[in-house]
């Protein structure tokens, strides 16, 4: 099939629409959990099975993507969790050769946290014309590297150094110029690998200064240390790896996060 009705047809699709779910659970204080599936690091009988269980745990994002993904990969990942649930599948991408019409929405990213000009803007050039044509709900993201205590694929990918863990004025400062910017989401991210997830006290002092959802990701391992980071102010709590390892996670993971969403409606 032609490129142009390939993409005509997925747009065509009713979809989810992904951020005002995120901004209404932003503003009512509800956290929500999405589970990070890297095509590259996942089997096809995992992801089926990976699906079925956030399904029944509540998950309530799925991200895809990766730095090293195939096409192919990404788009036989996304259609087989779309096959078994109704989660919203959302695209984090690793490149610009990540853009699936399939998917419900992607994180349309620019690395502020970095001096790269090819990932702050130019990358972003040559992938607009296509995600306009896709029908993608495409949702502005100003993504931030923290450092996780190790060297990351990302950090290697990209060619930028992140924000050191212990600096969260540098991080306020980013977030907000992102915010001013016109991102809509704020991302922080230790990135996979890493070694330490971002510091609660961190992710406090951006969640008070900027008033656009926080995403955090990276180095989150147990439910207690996604539910410290959603106390601190994170919207959401991206967990991947830990997973891979543990599948077993999502459950207790899931219910940590959504605990601190009664927390919140509490206080």
């Amino acid at each position: 099939m032609p490129r142009n009705k390939y993409l005509l047809l997925y747009a065509s699709i009713d979809k989810v629409s992904v951020y005002p779910f995120i901004q209404e659970k932003h503003r009512s204080g509800q956290k929500l959990f999405a589970v990070l599936v890297d095509p590259d690091d996942i089997e096809a009988g995992g992801v089926e099975h990976l699906a079925i269980q956030a399904k029944n745990c509540g998950v309530d994002l799925f991200f895809v993507g990766g730095s090293l993904v195939t096409g192919t990969r990404m788009h036989d990942t996304i259609t087989r969790l779309k096959a078994v649930t109704d989660i919203p599948v959302v695209i984090f991408p690793g490149s610009i050769q990540q853009v699936d019409p399939s998917a419900d929405a992607l994180l349309f990213l620019s690395l502020i946290s970095g001096r790269n000009p090819e990932l702050l803007i130019g990358n972003q050039v040559q992938a607009a014309p296509y995600i306009k044509r896709s029908g993608l709900e495409a949702i502005s993201t100003g993504y931030m590297l923290i450092d996780g205590g190790a060297p990351t694929t990302v950090s290697y990918i990209s060619n930028t150094l992140p924000i050191p863990a212990d600096k969260p004025s540098i991080a306020v400062s980013t977030a907000l110029a992102g915010e001013l910017l016109g991102m809509q989401l704020i991302y922080m991210d230790a990135g996979s690998g890493a070694r330490n997830a971002i510091p609660p006290s961190m992710i406090r002092e951006v969640a008070d200064a900027a008033s656009i959802p926080l995403i955090i990701g990276g180095g989150i391992r147990t439910p207690e240390q996604a539910l410290e980071r959603a106390h601190a102010g994170a919207s959401v709590i991206v967990v991947g790896n830990a997973l891979e390892t543990d599948p077993s996670l999502v459950t207790d993971i899931s219910i940590a996060i959504h605990s601190a969403s009664r927390h919140s409606a509490r206080l």
